[in-house]
């Protein structure tokens, strides 16, 4: 199911929706940018003493093949030096990679800020366009609304701490992973939390691909989003035995986060709408 857009107008127009999805954007066109410039040459014989020093679990991966190849092969049939793409080096540098930010070793490629500060640069940097625009389109669908329930300073301090319980989360799941994450989709997902709690009976436009068919239809948004957290579960339960791929774990985490930080977040007048119905369906006479 694609969610295309809600039939919940908002009141006011989401300046921190529009500058979130404005800056995922400028840090993704920046990435393309240097993915056309001269690639940088790594040392990787200064890259290993560095790993060797470090004595972490597992071996660091400096090439775009992270995901389908092992660092130590990388490292041991690349000698001497090796170019890398711009923006793979940019975004091994800025993306979050658990080893580092747990050992507080940070290795080749650099990060020219505080390692804990990958916590944040992470979230506004994608793996691809269809990443990008997957999530730039749920954060438009929904986050209008659930600015205008928190206000647009609480929006914005709600999306990070979702963002940051979400990359914990996943952390916790791999802790020795020296891959990197990166993308807003734990954020995100606190934000599709929130909806799920304040518009539990908003309608959205949904296409559904069935085969060779689309339909379009209007489904609740708590039908919708409690069904899209269940897919997450379902898949980061089959997610244990991959060490790459989607962090299902930072949905879950980011999810869990949005359904608790909604109550202090939202404002006095906003309504938390499923706990009242959950709430007064427990209080009927039996």
């Amino acid at each position: 199911m694609i969610p295309l857009r809600d039939l919940l107008p908002s009141r006011r127009f989401p300046i921190a929706t529009v500058s979130l999805i404005a800056l995922n954007l400028v840090v993704f066109l920046f990435q393309g940018y240097l993915g056309m410039q001269t690639p940088y040459r790594e040392d990787w014989t200064q890259a290993r003493n560095a790993w060797v020093a470090a004595d972490l679990e597992e071996p660091p991966i400096f090439s775009p093949q992270y995901a389908y190849a092992t660092g130590q092969r990388i490292l041991s049939s690349m000698p001497g030096s090796y170019e890398i793409p711009r923006d793979e080096w940019f975004q091994t540098q800025y993306a979050l990679i658990p080893s580092e930010f747990l050992s507080g070793h940070d290795l080749p490629p650099m990060v020219p800020i505080p390692i804990w500060l990958t916590l944040l640069a992470s979230m506004f940097m994608h793996g691809g366009i269809m990443h990008l625009l997957g999530n730039m389109l749920y954060l438009w669908i929904f986050g209008d609304n659930v600015e205008d329930g928190m206000g647009s300073a609480r929006f914005l301090l709600f999306y990070l701490l979702c963002g940051i319980v979400a990359a914990f989360a996943q952390i916790a799941m791999a802790p020795a992973s020296s891959i990197p994450m990166v993308g807003a989709s734990g954020a995100i997902a606190g934000i599709l939390a929130a909806y799920f709690m304040l518009f539990p009976r908003s309608r959205v436009l949904t296409l559904i691909p069935l085969f060779f068919f689309v339909r379009l239809v209007t489904v609740p948004a708590v039908f919708l989003l409690g069904f899209w957290f269940l897919l997450q579960v379902i898949s980061g339960a089959g997610s244990f035995s991959s060490s790459g791929g989607v962090a299902f774990f930072a949905h879950i985490g980011g999810f869990m986060a949005g359904l608790l930080l909604v109550f202090p977040f939202r404002q006095r007048h906003v309504p938390v709408v499923l706990w009242r119905m959950i709430r007064d369906r427990h209080r009927r006479p039996r």
